[in-house]
């Protein structure tokens, strides 16, 4: 198998299957069975054969067992919790952040870059050091002490630690410059990744980390303004998780945890307004005493495995606490008003600092946590537009024609807008294609293709070299696609054929919605990659 030129990854080595439970605890390649896990050992976490978990379990691998998974990430004892991701998971990941990054001008977030490190004196003006050091890694600079000089730069000899969050970065943002309530909503988007030093028990996989990325974002805002961008949030959680088919989610209300920062009048408003959006966007929730963060209430989206085990994933935090802690201001009328509002005066106004609102907010919460589920929710079976197998090209014949004009097509496919002597635009079309030209049989070719997990296969023969490239026919078929009939949709359009596609049933006995294609051009290939990717099929 080749990958076609240009390409934005390198070529994968093959995959043998495997089920959804190895891919949330450890893949197995490079690395023992034992030593892969992603924890440190411990005898009392295992679980014996025949414990009552097994059949639940069984029940995960039998659904899953067509799935390949093991180059999509490994783990090492070096580093428990901190999985590294292979081109193929690499590419799965950054299709998630794409698509957020896709939708933050349209919600008015602007995108920002934070430090992974902070001193001592920050997460103790945060309330973290207190509140959250169990669960942060502490760092030692050159010839830190650990103490603390005033007569030295402040925090020289301080210890670090490594963020949990990015809140604390956000808030020095925030307050770097001088604030106007014109300004606000004021709206912070980072992809840093974040590390929290979990119990080694508690790890597992892609859905509990020591580190992991989160399409995190902080919104500060005036007082009056605070339903409107909890509902707002409300609605682009909505809206994103219908577009990945996800609609079977929960809300949950975390209230006031045994410790926290701050007053009880201001925990009890900010508890009163999650209750209120909640109840005003008609959404069926269930409160969880004791669950919110120490310096907020929050609401969580929950999404369920097929082992029943909840798993948080969007996440909206009201937090009154962070800006006193830091000290944010802005300018504002005496009378506090609405910006933007009608009643806003126009004349001399006496301004005066007032204390913004923070809003903690993430849509998939952790990308690695949000990609397992989907994995699981998708069978494998990955939408075009974010597999990182879209298309390979399976050749029939022999001869140094064929594979030339193979790899001609598979390079147009590939990048439809590419041109040789100019830089590449930031928005040209890249699609992942392969080809095969070894002297194997079709057959075998196509249960490699299956078994790989590409989204389509397209087969090319040697009678086809007298046509001119951009008239080449392909014979395209569907065998990866969790809404197959969709995709068909699609494919009857592009061929401008409203006749019956070609389907059988899968060879390895299994059906995606049995084997759909067509017999089109390469010019209508490319037409029909673009609209898929387009489309989020």
């Amino acid at each position: 198998m080749r990958r076609a030129w240009p390409s934005r990854l390198p070529a994968i080595a093959s995959l043998r299957p495997q089920g959804f439970r190895r891919f949330c605890q450890a893949p197995s390649n490079w690395f023992s069975e034992t030593s892969a896990q992603n924890t440190e050992p411990d005898p009392s976490n295992r679980t014996a054969p025949g414990s009552q978990n097994q059949p639940a379990r069984q029940k995960v691998e039998d659904n899953h067992a067509i799935i390949p998974w093991h180059d999509i990430y490994a783990l090492h004892p070096s580093s428990p919790g901190s999985p590294i991701f292979h081109p193929v998971g690499t590419h799965i990941l950054q299709k998630l952040q794409a698509f957020i990054r896709a939708q933050y001008p349209s919600h008015g977030f602007k995108e920002v870059i934070s430090p992974i490190i902070y001193k001592k004196s920050l997460w103790d003006i945060s309330g973290h050091w207190d509140n959250y050091k169990d669960d942060m890694f502490a760092v030692t600079g050159r010839g830190a002490q650990g103490g603390f000089a005033p007569e030295r730069e402040i925090g020289e000899d301080e210890e670090y630690g490594l963020k949990p969050m990015n809140c604390p970065g956000h808030c020095l943002l925030f307050k770097s410059q001088k604030r106007s309530y014109k300004d606000l909503p004021i709206r912070y988007a980072d992809f840093s990744p974040l590390h929290r030093n979990e119990l080694s028990g508690t790890l597992t996989g892609l859905t509990r980390l020591r580190r992991f990325h989160q399409d995190d974002g902080h919104i500060f805002c005036h007082h009056t303004q605070v339903e409107q961008e909890v509902r707002r949030t409300l609605t682009f959680v909505e809206r994103v998780y219908e577009t990945f088919g996800l609609g079977d989610y929960k809300f949950r209300l975390g209230t006031k945890p045994e410790h926290y920062i701050g007053n009880l009048q201001d925990w009890d408003r900010a508890e009163s307004r999650l209750r209120g959006a909640l109840e005003e966007s008609r959404q069926e929730y269930t409160v969880e005493p004791g669950g919110g963060a120490f310096y907020g209430p929050k609401i969580d989206i929950i999404l369920t495995d097929a082992d029943g085990k909840d798993h948080q994933t969007a996440t909206i935090q009201l937090d009154f606490q962070l800006p006193a802690q830091f000290e944010l201001e802005f300018d504002a009328p005496e009378k506090s008003i609405l910006p933007g509002s009608e009643s806003e005066t126009t004349g001399t106004v006496r301004m005066q600092p007032q204390r913004p609102v923070l809003i903690h907010r993430a849509i998939f919460g952790s990308l690695e946590r949000f990609m397992a589920l989907l994995a699981e929710s998708y069978k494998g079976r990955w939408p075009f537009w974010m597999s990182p197998r879209q298309l390979i090209i399976l050749t029939v014949g022999k001869g140094e024609a064929i594979g030339s004009r193979t790899m001609d097509i598979a390079r147009q496919l590939a990048s439809p807008d590419y041109r040789p002597a100019e830089a590449q635009a930031l928005h040209s079309r890249h699609f992942m294609v392969d080809y095969d030209s070894s002297d194997r049989s079709l057959a075998k070719k196509i249960v490699d293709a299956r078994k790989k997990g590409y989204s389509f296969y397209a087969v090319f023969g040697g009678r086809d070299l007298v046509q001119p490239l951009e008239k080449q026919t392909l014979n395209i078929t569907l065998c990866s696609h969790p809404k197959p009939q969709v995709v068909q949709e699609v494919i009857e359009d592009v061929s401008q054929s409203r006749g019956p596609a070609i389907s059988n049933e899968s060879k390895n006995g299994t059906s995606s919605g049995g084997d759909i294609g067509a017999a089109l051009t390469v010019r209508q290939c490319q037409e029909l990659l673009s609209r898929l990717d387009a489309q989020f099929l």
